[in-house]
Formats: structure tokens, sequence, C-alpha cells
């Protein structure tokens, strides 16, 4: 089987902003940070942020305001999302389930706000998917990048976990991204949709 794709820093935001920018209608963008995908987001999305850090979420609400969005983001995490069952039709995430403490339940929640047939959009790092030495790495690195990187969990087949929430998998790209002098981060371009 022949490896994943390695490309560079520049190439994955290409690709990430393509991802992105898939989005339509209403979208709850979850862990959304400091806002950094506003400007892939195509300009007349109804935008719904939640991010559980109180900091973040404070800069976030100002470059919301600043991008045109009306909605306070919420302070919430992935694994409780204050939203009515059936509201939303796309879901965003990037770099986000690594750092979820309940991966299972979060995708549990995000399948009951959206629509059915709805979109999941995410770029996520993942546990290498093959050989032994990249994953045992991981493995290894895992209680560090957890302490140190925001609860970062290297370690996760997050791609699993989607299929066993019942996401249907529309397009899924997996890269190496180069990271030298460290070997190539594993990580997954994944839109899928809830069950109609």
């Amino acid at each position: 089987m022949p490896k994943d794709p390695l490309i560079d820093d520049d190439q994955l935001d290409d690709l990430e902003r393509e991802l992105v920018g898939r989005a339509r209608g209403r979208v709850l963008e979850i862990g959304a940070g400091r806002g950094e995908n506003f400007g892939a987001l195509p300009p007349d999305v109804v935008w719904q942020g939640l991010e559980p850090d109180d900091v973040r979420r404070e800069e976030l609400a100002r470059r919301a305001r600043e991008w045109g969005h009306a909605a306070v983001p919420m302070a919430a995490g992935a694994e409780s999302v204050p939203l009515p069952d059936g509201s939303i039709d796309v879901v965003v995430g990037t770099y986000v389930l690594c750092t979820v403490p309940d991966v299972r339940a979060a995708l549990n929640e995000l399948r009951r706000v959206l629509v059915p047939g709805g979109r999941m959009l995410f770029v996520e790092h993942v546990l290498a998917p093959r050989g032994w030495v990249l994953p045992l790495l991981q493995r290894a690195a895992t209680p560090f990048t957890v302490h140190w990187c925001a609860g970062c969990h290297q370690n996760r087949d997050t791609l699993s976990r989607f299929a066993e929430a019942g996401f249907i998998d529309v397009d899924v790209r997996r890269v190496r991204v180069s990271d030298r002098p460290l070997p190539p981060t594993p990580v997954v371009l994944y839109e899928g949709r809830a069950p109609a």
C-alpha cells in the first residue's frame, strides 16, 4: 500500500481552506479558537461558534463581529452543545477532536444538532495508519502533548470514531505533513454526512 502524500504547511493550509470553504447554510464551528477559519468560510453562512476557553472565546467574539457574524460564541464543550436537535447544516472543526475529553459523546452530540444528511467538515491530526514506529512514537508522546499542548491526544483514531457515530464518508483525504526534524504528522481532511 503506497504512503500517504507528503506535503508542507502551505499545501496543508490550501487544503484546509478548500475544505472549510465547502460549508453552507447554518454552520457550527466547534473549538473555534480565535477565529482562524473566518477567512475560509463563505460570507453568506450563518455562523455559530463553540469555544470552552474563556480567553479564546473573548477574542473569538471580537473577530466574529469583525467578520460580520452576529452570533455570540457559546461557552460549552462539544459533548454538550446548547442548540436544538436538527438546527445545524454543517459542523466544522480544525484540530479540535484531539483535545475533546469524550470524543464519542461529542460526535453523538454533533449528530444530534445536525439536520438529517447534514455535513461534517474536519481537519485532524490522527494516529498514523500504517507501520509501527510512528504510532509507537505518537503513543509515547501523547502524555506530554496532553500536558503541554492544550490536551492534544496524538494517538486518536478519529476516522473510526466518525464511523462509530454513524457518519458516512463523503471525501476522506489522508496526508503526511512535513515536520522536520520530527517524523511527518499524519493528518486527515474529512467530509462526512449524517444519515438522512
